[in-house]
């Protein structure tokens, strides 16, 4: 029996961060790779889109993830960028289920944060938690970093029940 893969990901339509852990037979989850999907601004959000969910594929079939961990954000009536997050969370759940066979569970961000010490860490404190956990040497502070933070409390157990 091999042991489960989680895909982290913290989603987002300019940059979606994602990450991918393996447990391990000690029980500390290993990081196997991570990164950003980047969208450039200046073309259609369908074209976007199609882009996160190529890339997505992508991640999917080359790593199979046993589980799929995501943040479920929050938004102020202030935020512009909200519709175009929903959009691609919309592209996450298709991308997850299809290519996957994976129904995404969704974390609210101050309970994986929460899950590593501190529910108001910043992404600098997240990065630093991060790279501690993982015995990195450097870390870029990017969605890179928040998605793996949401792998690691998905990998945890870690459950909000939000559907």
């Amino acid at each position: 029996m091999s042991l489960p893969i989680w895909l982290g990901i913290d989603p987002g339509l300019a940059i979606l961060g994602w990450a991918i852990l393996q447990a391990q037979e000690d029980g500390e989850p290993q990081l196997i790779d991570y990164g950003v999907i980047e969208t450039n601004k200046k073309i259609s959000t369908p074209k976007r889109l199609g882009e996160i969910e190529k890339d997505l594929q992508g991640l999917i079939q080359e790593f199979h993830p046993d589980g799929i961990a995501v943040e479920m954000p929050y938004f102020s009536r202030e935020i512009k960028a909200a519709g175009g997050v929903i959009q691609a969370l919309g592209i996450v759940n298709l991308v997850s289920w299809r290519d996957g066979g994976v129904e995404p569970i969704f974390l609210h961000q101050a309970s994986w944060k929460c899950h590593l010490g501190n529910g108001r860490a910043t992404k600098a404190e997240v990065g630093e938690i991060i790279q501690q956990l993982f015995n990195l040497k450097s870390l870029p502070i990017d969605d890179s970093v928040d998605a793996i933070a949401i792998a690691y409390a998905g990998l945890s157990g870690l459950r909000n029940n939000i559907r």
